[in-house]
């Protein structure tokens, strides 16, 4: 993916962003407000989460600002994987908010109080529509970009806290049963913690300099000897990616008996890289009496 391109898509996703982080943040005031008034766990556990998201969304957005910076002498592969940080964070963020449901939620099951049904149906009801608005937002945007993917799950954790306290404000005006509260909000917090921790395995994964996960490491050598004429053995392979859209390589590569013209087979192997695995910046050692590195 050109540089270009990979700019463009980030000022989009950043506009995405910036709407769906000024929406959340206004509602949340009223979100706690009504939560307190309310006595409701499922609208504070809603809150709380976000009071995290407009955190969550602020990161995000200054994520995609810092990753438009050119690379330097320091950082030379840019800022790009400042989004899978801030990725991880925001899936870390996720974690933590499923830990603190959970622990209200037992105390509320030890302990219920009473609940103003009413304000927390008004309140919930009018916190579902801002979060539809904000994760239509965030869902048009790029879904393989993990900044955008933890910014859409926080929206989609407080779209479903929405809809359980609705639910949960419906039974209790209906029926008095004040266990329907903590009994959805543990509900709610086992969903986010699915998600969160596939965000963060991900991220972790990126960090970590794994190879992508649909990718075959060994095949793709098999490929590129096969599919390349010249090209004799294939070692020392290394890939990795800065985003999952960003992929890099190394490796070391020797010539077949009696093949010359070493900088076009290069060339055709660079092209094989990046046309059939997207690989834009492959860096390619040719060894010449064996490999140096042993």
């Amino acid at each position: 993916m050109g540089h270009e391109h990979v700019q463009e898509a980030n000022n989009k996703n950043l506009k995405r962003v910036m709407v769906a982080l000024v929406l959340t943040g206004a509602f949340m005031v009223v979100e706690i407000v009504g939560g307190i008034i309310s006595g409701s766990l499922a609208l504070l556990a809603d809150a709380g989460h976000m009071l995290t998201d407009t955190m969550a969304l602020a990161l995000a957005a200054m994520a995609f600002h810092v990753s438009k910076r050119p690379p330097d002498g320091r950082l030379t592969f840019g800022y790009q994987r400042f989004q899978i940080l801030a990725a991880f964070v925001n899936g870390l963020s996720l974690l933590a908010i499923v830990g603190w449901i959970l622990v209200e939620a037992v105390n509320r099951f030890i302990n219920p109080n009473e609940i103003l049904a009413e304000t927390m149906l008004v309140v919930a009801a009018a916190g579902l529509i801002v979060n539809l608005v904000s994760f239509a937002v965030l869902h048009t945007g790029d879904r393989e970009n993990l900044n955008i993917r933890g910014a859409a799950l926080h929206v989609a954790g407080d779209l479903l806290g929405s809809v359980a306290a609705i639910v949960a404000a419906i039974v209790i005006l209906y029926t008095g049963w004040l266990l329907i509260d903590p009994i959805l909000s543990v509900a709610v917090a086992a969903l986010i913690l699915k998600s969160a921790w596939s965000l963060v395995k991900r991220s972790a994964h990126i960090l970590l300099e794994g190879a992508p996960e649909w990718l075959n490491t060994r095949t793709m050598q098999d490929r590129i000897v096969a599919g390349v004429p010249g090209v004799g053995e294939i070692h020392h392979v290394h890939i990795w990616g800065l985003t999952p859209q960003q992929l890099m390589l190394t490796m070391h590569m020797s010539l077949a008996d009696g093949t010359n013209g070493q900088a076009d087979i290069v060339r055709k192997v660079k092209a094989f890289l990046r046309d059939e695995y997207g690989i834009g910046h492959a860096t390619i050692e040719v060894d010449v009496d064996g490999c140096s590195d042993h």
